[in-house]
C-alpha cells in the first residue's frame, strides 16, 4: 500500500473497530442496568431497540450526507457522537437517560458504514487489502467489545466504565481530523469527482440520485446482500444457545445440570467468541480475494461453500465435540469472508460519487431487512428444529449465490464504473 492507502485504512480500522466495540458492549451493560434501575427485561429491551434501530435506519440518510460532505467529516462526527453518547450514559439519571444516550449512539454509529466503505472504495487503490484489514478490525471490536466491557466492570462502577470507553472514540476523532489523505485517489473519469454538494438537494436530489444508482445490477447486488444479512443475523442470534445445547451433552455433567454453576459454565459462549475471532481470518481472506478475482465471482463460490456448511452443520455438530468445533470454525471463517466480497461487489456496481448512498442502502438492507432473519429462525426453532432452521438459511445462501453467479456471468447488464489501479 502507498501512504494514502495506509492512512485511510488505519483511520477506518479505528472507526470500524470502535463502532462494533460499542455495539457489543451494550448487551453486557444491560445486565447491570436491569439491577441498577429495577426495570423489566421487556422495558430495557425496548430501550435498547431504539438505539439499534437507529443504527440500521440511519445508514440511508447517513449515506446521503457522505456524498454531500465527504467521508472524513462524517467519520469524525460518528466518532465524536459515539464518545458523547457513552459520556451521556455515565450521567444518565434513569432509564429515560439511558434511552436518550443510546439513541444518540444509534444516530452517530449509523453513518459509519456508508462513510467508511465509501472512503475505502474511492480512496484506496489496494482496495481488497483495505477491505481485509477493515473487516478484521470490525471483528476485533465484535469479539473484544464484550470482553473489555466485562473486564472494566470487574474493577470499576459501570458509570466509570462507560466513561473510559468513551475516550478512544474522542481521541480517534481528534487524530483523524489531523490526518492528510485523498478521499478519491482510487477513482477517475467523468462524474467520479469528490463530493461537492448536491445542487438539487432535499427529496428531489435524493430521488434523482437513487434513480441513477438503482440499475438492475445494483438492485441485484442489494437483494444479494439482504439475503446474506438474513443468514448472518439468523445464525448468529441463536448460535450461542445451539452451541451450548450441543456441548452440554458431552461436557456438562448431569450432577450440575440446572444448577447456578451450569448457567455460568456455558461452553457455548466460549465457542461462539472463538467463532467470531476466527472470522478475523475470514475477513482477511475475503479482502485479498477481491484483488485476485472479480468479487461477484468470489461471492458465488463462497456462497456455495456456506450452503454446504449450513446443510451439514447439525449432523456434524451432533457427531461429537471435535466435529462441532470444526464445523463452527468453518462457519465463522466462511461467514465473515463474505463481507469484503459483498462490499467490493456493491462498489463494482455503483458510481464513485454515489458510494455513500449505495452503502447507505446496503446497510439499511443488511441491518434492517436482514434483521428479519432472527425472527424467522426464532419461529422455526420454536415450532420445528435446528436442522430445519439451517435448511432455511441454506436456501437463503443458495439464492444469494445464484444472484452472484448471474452478475458474474454477465446475465445482468452492468454500468461501467471507473477505477484507478494502484
Amino acid at each position: 500500500m502507498n501512504k494514502n492507502d495506509r492512512t485511510i485504512v488505519g483511520f477506518t480500522m479505528v472507526g470500524h473497530g470502535l463502532v462494533h466495540t460499542y455495539e457489543l458492549s451494550i448487551p453486557i451493560l444491560m445486565t447491570v442496568w436491569l439491577l441498577e434501575f429495577s426495570v423489566t427485561a421487556a422495558t430495557l429491551g425496548a430501550v435498547v431497540t431504539v438505539g439499534y434501530g437507529l443504527f440500521g435506519v440511519g445508514a440511508l440518510p447517513g449515506g446521503m450526507l457522505v456524498d454531500r460532505y465527504g467521508s472524513r467529516t462524517l467519520i469524525a462526527a460518528c466518532l465524536v457522537g459515539m464518545g458523547i453518547s457513552f459520556g451521556l450514559l455515565g450521567l444518565a439519571p434513569g432509564i429515560g437517560g439511558i434511552a436518550l444516550a443510546l439513541a444518540v449512539w444509534g444516530v452517530a454509529a449509523s453513518v459509519y458504514h456508508p462513510a467508511g466503505l465509501a472512503l475505502l472504495s474511492n480512496g484506496v487503490t489496494e482496495r481488497g487489502a483495505g477491505y481485509a484489514y477493515h473487516g478484521m478490525a470490525g471483528n476485533v471490536g465484535i469479539a473484544g467489545g464484550p470482553l473489555v466491557t466485562a473486564l472494566l466492570l470487574l474493577v470499576v462502577d459501570w458509570r466509570i466504565a462507560v466513561a473510559v470507553l468513551a475516550i478512544p472514540s474522542i481521541a480517534g476523532a481528534v487524530i483523524g481530523a489531523r490526518l492528510e489523505f485523498d478521499e478519491t485517489a482510487a477513482v477517475d473519469g467523468p462524474g467520479n469527482s469528490a463530493p461537492a454538494g448536491d445542487p438539487e438537494g432535499g427529496l428531489a436530489g435524493f430521488l434523482a440520485d437513487s434513480r441513477r444508482l438503482f440499475t438492475l445490477a445494483f438492485l441485484t447486488a442489494v437483494v444479494l446482500v439482504t439475503l446474506s444479512g438474513f443468514f448472518y443475523r439468523g445464525v448468529l442470534t441463536f448460535l450461542p444457545d445451539l452451541l451450548g445445547e450441543f456441548l452440554a451433552v458431552e461436557f456438562q455433567p448431569a450432577a450440575i445440570e440446572g444448577s447456578p454453576m451450569a448457567e455460568e459454565f456455558d461452553l457455548g459462549q466460549y465457542l461462539y467468541v472463538a467463532l467470531l475471532v476466527v472470522g478475523i481470518g475470514g475477513q482477511y481472506l475475503g479482502g485479498r480475494l477481491t484483488d485476485a478475482i472479480e468479487p461477484d465471482r468470489g461471492l458465488a463460490v463462497v456462497f456455495v461453500v456456506l450452503t454446504a456448511i449450513a446443510i451439514l452443520f447439525v449432523p456434524v455438530a451432533g457427531a461429537g465435540s471435535l466435529p462441532l468445533v470444526t464445523a463452527s470454525v468453518c462457519l465463522g471463517f466462511v461467514l465473515f469472508a463474505l463481507q469484503p466480497l459483498e462490499q467490493a461487489t456493491i462498489a463494482k456496481y455503483s458510481p464513485p460519487d454515489s458510494r455513500g448512498l449505495s452503502f447507505g442502502y446496503t446497510y439499511l438492507a443488511i441491518f434492517g431487512v436482514g434483521a428479519l432473519g432472527a425472527t424467522v429462525v426464532g419461529i422455526v426453532l420454536t415450532y420445528a428444529s435446528a436442522m430445519v432452521a439451517f435448511l432455511v438459511l441454506a436456501a437463503c445462501s443458495t439464492a444469494a449465490g445464484g444472484l452472484a453467479a448471474s452478475l458474474s456471468a454477465g446475465y445482468v447488464p452492468a454500468p461501467s464504473v471507473a477505477r484507478k489501479r494502484g
